[in-house]
């Protein structure tokens, strides 16, 4: 809402130029591109590491492995995880919150197990810490700081396990790297003194802070943590790397490297994978680990123990922590509101068990069965052509999985049904295509949780109605790469030749998987194609009438009144299916900005909210959600989306409203001069709008004149004839001459009301627009209204405490100092003038730096330069 005495609020950050929206673009296939070049350097080293090495060695290392070490590898496992749970508690000691252990165990447990398996962005530990700990009465700042907490300790442990790692084991570490042990251990030295150093910091000063400008009035400060809490915290880390790799030497050859040597090539190898942004570290941990260790170990064996590893500590804690957030399904405790968000986290974990799944059947498609196997389809007398098909069509099955993995994520329906059955279909041909009894398990329990969570996905769609993102098509081309490798490895005893396409028999197993890669690549490469030569429309066509008069009937039977800028017709329009809600939005450079959020029937909202992400996506634009309110924003924190605070929102109580006491004494006495001084005040309906037209431009023009401003839009009111001659319009005369007016937001349910537009003479007595205000407000008491809106003050209610995350603190800093820039502070003593109670309002966006980027764009759409339209 504008200022009664300014230009109305611009609260956005000017844009940043062709070049910002330049990299955004390309962003996704740049990266892309590079994870793909790493995968094929990873593959290039690991075919040198491995060049002795068979198939068939490494498999007989798995089975040969007692049952003793699992079960020591799983209490190893069990530790790490647990131990992994206090991060966050720590975390949470550091901001000064405090959540139940049983919330932060669940949190910590799921977002673990997420993102060391999958790590990618959409599917990652931070959004399951956002919407878990939101429901547990966190702010998303205060979040934010627990997981840029945990990444940072993290570092900072890794740096202590690896120095004392490396100052232990360095006469076996240095001739790998072909460096003098004294260097490495001196090296090491010197960072556990860093350390020290740090621990000592954290003892003496609680911040850190760094002062500039005039009086070095402006500063930025850094919280250390106690030094109690930092060293229990690189306590915590020592522990929990110490029992991960734990979990990995329990499963190495008897007679293995020395513990602690071996943690040190293991941080080292963990290190690179965290570099490498390889999701799960994938063939990089692996080849770092072989390099360092192959050495000592049998390779065959060190590769069996680390595949045994991915099982144990990446795959089972995943299909571990799907089971707990789907099992919620089955408890009483899912109708509270904890069980209810925990539930809501389980499309995110199916997804990414789908994506597992579907990557265990590609690379089972291009190895060979093993002898047990053959033995057994030979005593069953199980028939060549359904060993055939059934190897064939589970690669095919495979790559299904994959692809249906990302409408999981958004909650399709028809990819619940898609993932299911294919599920269930290839769980029934693992058995004839080598009796692979760990695949089917995991297919099954995979269907398992489907059939259990199926409310979860309960969006009507099309998948071939959907855009596979840059990202994804990337990944695929990963998968395809990687797959290509493994089916060399497996035959690398196999010399190539025409004839290996056609042949059909039991032992041919190269033939077979030859012909699976072939055709999940021919199918992979048709889908990219056909996603990437999809047309996508480069323009958005205005509302017609007929939608416009819809939504204006569902802005009209709802509540909020802010629903009313929709009236202004500088926006588009997105329905949901049943056409009983819909949102407003806009767009600018690669920001698509949906203004408050949905409309219309609630049980549609959160469908709509993907909708408009998906719609964003397809055209390669990022989703924004400006100005959404506290209470929706499990909407978008379901969808992966990051909330930061824009300011606070004013709503006077209107049936509490009145100019008599104390309090209200500098109102009563403004009002009351007013009508001394001759004011006047009435309300005209829509109806009545045509004829005062003139005279109201003529208010409008002197006013913008006299503000030497512009009119601007989207979320903020502009001078239009057809959007006035839509609302009723506030007046105030003096002695019969209109001096000030401002249009009325109203709705039929009598909830809120809000004005927009609100101009005045420059000649007009001090004190007018109070006098409007005033009178408005007893107006719509009159008339029933429960709640009137004075619009949001930008940048205000930011946190003043130390702990306060940094967004709020910079918000803070130009809050007091920007009165140059904007009246920020004068806003908020405007509006303080009628009690109003504040509320704070977001702008959801995806993580990283698309705030900063979609703020740039949204200052662009209400500057009044909307990008690509079409009358």
């Amino acid at each position: 809402m504008a200022s009664p005495s300014s230009e109305p609020c611009n609260d956005a950050p000017l844009p940043l130029g062709r070049w910002a929206h330049a990299w955004q673009h390309w962003r996704p296939w740049l990266l892309g591109g590079l994870g793909l070049l790493l995968v094929l350097l990873v593959g290039t080293a690991l075919a040198h590491l491995l060049q002795e090495v068979r198939y068939g060695q490494v498999m007989g290392a798995v089975r040969r492995t007692p049952g003793a070490w699992l079960l020591w590898s799983l209490l190893a496992t069990a530790i790490s995880y647990a131990t992994l749970t206090q991060y966050d508690a720590s975390a949470l000691r550091y901001i000064g919150a405090k959540v139940p252990r049983g919330t932060v165990a669940l949190t910590a447990f799921v977002a673990y197990a997420l993102s060391n398996t999958i790590g990618l962005g959409p599917l990652s530990g931070g959004a399951v810490r956002m919407r878990l700990y939101t429901q547990a009465g966190l702010e998303p700042g205060q979040i934010a700081r627990v997981i840029g907490f945990n990444t940072v300790a993290f570092l900072l442990g890794m740096l202590a396990f690896g120095a004392l790692g490396l100052l232990w084991g360095a006469p076996t570490i240095a001739p790998l790297l072909h460096l003098p042990a004294g260097g490495l251990q001196a090296l090491a030295a010197a960072l556990l003194l860093a350390l020290a150093a740090f621990i000592g910091l954290c003892h003496r000063r609680r911040t850190l802070a760094w002062r500039w400008g005039p009086g070095r009035r402006w500063h930025v400060g850094l919280r250390l943590p106690p030094a109690g809490l930092a060293l229990a915290q690189l306590g915590i880390s020592a522990v929990e790397l110490s029992a991960s790799g734990l979990a990995l030497w329990c499963l190495l050859p008897e007679n293995p490297l020395p513990l602690l040597s071996f943690l040190a090539l293991y941080a080292v190898a963990i290190s690179a994978a965290l570099i490498s942004h390889v999701p799960g570290g994938v063939g990089v941990f692996e080849a770092v680990m072989l390099l360092a260790a192959g050495p000592h170990l049998p390779t065959a064996q060190l590769l069996g123990a680390l595949l045994l590893y991915r099982g144990l500590y990446y795959v089972l804690p995943l299909v571990l922590a799907s089971g707990l957030l789907v099992a919620y399904e089955l408890r009483p405790a899912a109708v509270a509101p904890m069980g209810r968000a925990a539930v809501r986290q389980s499309p995110r974990l199916l997804a990414a068990l789908t994506l597992v799944a579907g990557l265990w059947l590609v690379v089972s498609g291009v190895t060979p069965f093993t002898r047990d196997a053959r033995e057994v389809l030979v005593a069953l007398s199980v028939p060549l052509p359904l060993i055939e098909a059934s190897h064939f069509l589970g690669s095919v099955a495979g790559l299904g999985l994959l692809v249906v993995a990302r409408g999981l994520l958004h909650r399709l329906d028809a990819a619940w049904w898609a993932a299911l059955g294919l599920s269930l279909v290839a769980a029934l041909l693992a058995w004839p295509k080598g009796i692979a009894l760990n695949e089917a398990a995991l297919l099954v329990t995979l269907a398992v949780l489907l059939v259990v969570s199926r409310r979860q996905f309960d969006r009507p769609s099309s998948l071939f109605a959907q855009h596979l993102e840059p990202e994804w098509l990337l990944g695929l081309a990963g998968v395809l790469l990687a797959s290509l490798w493994i089916l060399f490895f497996a035959y690398k005893q196999v010399a190539y030749s025409n004839h290996l396409w056609w042949q059909f028999e039991l032992d041919g197993q190269a033939p077979r998987s030859l012909r699976a890669l072939t055709a999940i690549a021919l199918l992979s490469l048709a889908l990219g194609l056909w996603q990437l030569l999809r047309p996508r429309s480069s323009t958005l066509a205005r509302p017609t009438a007929e939608e416009m008069t819809r939504a204006a009937a569902l802005v009209q039977a709802g509540p909020r009144a802010e629903g009313c800028y929709l009236l202004m017709g500088d926006k588009h329009l997105l329905f949901s299916p049943s056409g009983r809600s819909f949102l407003m939005y806009g767009r600018q450079g690669r920001t698509w900005v949906s203004l408050f959020g949905p409309f219309g029937e609630r049980k549609e909202w959160p469908d709509l909210v993907w909708q408009f992400i998906e719609l964003a996506s397809a055209h390669g634009g990022r989703p924004a959600f400006y100005q959404v309110r506290p209470a929706h924003l499990p909407l978008y924190l379901d969808c992966g989306l990051q909330a930061i605070k824009l300011g606070e929102y004013a709503q006077v109580s209107l049936p509490d409203f009145s100019l008599k006491g104390g309090k209200r004494a500098n109102l009563r006495a403004g009002v009351n001069r007013g009508e001394r001084e001759g004011l006047d005040f009435a309300v005209v309906p829509p109806e009545a709008v045509p004829a005062l037209l003139p005279e109201l431009k003529a208010i409008s023009d002197a006013w913008l004149q006299q503000q030497q401003g512009r009119e601007k839009g989207f979320s903020v009111g502009r001078f239009d004839p057809d959007y006035l001659r839509q609302l009723p319009v506030a007046l105030v005369r003096q002695h019969g001459r209109l001096v000030a007016f401002a249009n009325l937001q109203l709705t039929a349910c009598r909830e809120e009301a809000s004005v927009d537009l609100m101009r005045h003479r420059p000649e007009a007595p001090a004190g007018t627009m109070d006098f409007l205000f005033a009178k408005v407000m007893l107006h719509l008491q009159a008339q029933g209204y429960q709640w009137f809106g004075l619009g949001m003050s930008p940048l205000a209610g930011m946190a003043e405490r130390r702990r306060a995350p940094r967004w709020q603190r910079l918000g803070r800093l130009l809050y007091k100092y920007g009165d140059r820039f904007y009246r920020f502070r004068g806003l908020r003593s405007f509006k303080d003038k009628f009690e109003p109670s504040w509320e704070a309002r977001y702008l959801a966006t995806p993580g990283g730096l698309a705030p900063v980027f979609a703020l740039a764009d949204i200052a662009g759409l209400i500057g009044g330069h909307p990008d690509e339209t079409e009358p």
